[in-house]
């Protein structure tokens, strides 16, 4: 009753004291503003109304962000915030990862490396936090080079998932196969962002062709029931971010945000905070918005946080 009684009072403060779940948070954009100011000297605000495009969001990142962390140590620090964004938050589980691209662009090709700076932050900054360690992937680079990139991945039981990411039309997402039937091989978690900007029919196609545990947003999936009965049928996770989906557009307004469809036909949800630095968005705040605007009861938000925690 703690978080229902602290959603309804719409205390922040207390919804923070309770146990939640990050599944989808980019830690270049998802740490600690307070953190980043404090030991970086940067006073990063986020956006204020909706952009319209992902070329908008690119342009803020490179004015508020740039260059400025693009270096070994700039990258350690960006890890370092997102576990203080964690704490700060009362995230009891964290899944955050470095892109393929990164292991020779700051940890010198060196697996161990790269693998020590995020478990060096976590045992810093908040050791009693679970970390999910994933491997990144941007749609937008060839199979072989991030075949390539991959080769230094594998066999590194440090990581619990892969995930790919960015725009969604940049190439056909049949080219992953053979990357995710390795990923499958090795014992990773299966996820791809699909479906924020797609269609349901999209979100499907990726499910049954990469074989997919977990979808990051998967919001066009509301679209068409026979897809929403997909997922639940397949027990498929959506790990969904409604503040950056408003922001970017995706959605009109939180209240018509379709996480509450997808939930109340039986589909597994979790919230996430996406890129915290940009859309404000740490997860507390997310299940209070939900609630404020009229999207999901405290009740359902309770389910909704305890299902995140849940070991699948």
């Amino acid at each position: 009753m703690e978080f229902i009684d602290a959603v309804k009072q719409g205390s922040l403060t207390d919804i923070r004291k309770c146990k939640k779940a990050d599944l989808h948070n980019h830690f270049v954009l998802g740490g600690s503003r307070s953190y980043l100011k404090e030991h970086a000297g940067r006073d990063i605000q986020p956006v204020k109304t909706p952009l319209h495009s992902m070329d908008e969001m690119h342009e803020w990142n490179a004015a508020n962000i740039g260059d400025y962390f693009n270096s070994a140590e700039g990258r350690r620090m960006l890890i370092k915030a997102a576990f203080a964004q964690a704490r700060e938050d009362g995230v009891s589980i964290l899944e955050i990862g470095e892109d393929v691209w990164g292991l020779g662009e700051f940890f010198c090709g060196d697996i161990e490396e790269l693998v020590g700076a995020f478990e060096e932050a976590h045992s810093e900054i908040a050791p009693e936090i679970e970390l999910r360690l994933q491997i990144g992937m941007s749609r937008h680079c060839g199979i072989a080079y991030l075949e390539e990139c991959l080769s230094h991945f594998w066999g590194c039981k440090a990581f619990y998932s892969i995930d790919l990411y960015g725009d969604e039309l940049a190439q056909p997402i049949e080219n992953f196969k053979s990357i995710y039937r390795r990923a499958k091989a090795e014992g990773f978690r299966l996820k791809a962002h699909v479906g924020e900007w797609g269609t349901a029919e999209d979100v499907r196609f990726a499910v049954e062709c990469l074989e997919l545990d977990e979808v990051q947003h998967g919001i066009a999936a509301a679209e068409d029931p026979s897809v929403i009965k997909f997922l639940a049928d397949n027990h498929i996770r959506l790990n969904i971010t409604p503040s950056s989906n408003y922001l970017l557009g995706r959605v009109a307004e939180l209240k018509a945000h379709p996480i509450a469809k997808l939930y109340r036909n039986g589909v597994d949800v979790t919230i996430g905070s996406d890129d915290v630095l940009i859309f404000d968005s740490d997860v507390s705040k997310e299940y209070l918005r939900l609630y404020q605007c009229g999207c999901l009861n405290a009740e359902e938000l309770d389910d909704i946080r305890i299902n995140g925690l849940r070991k699948i």
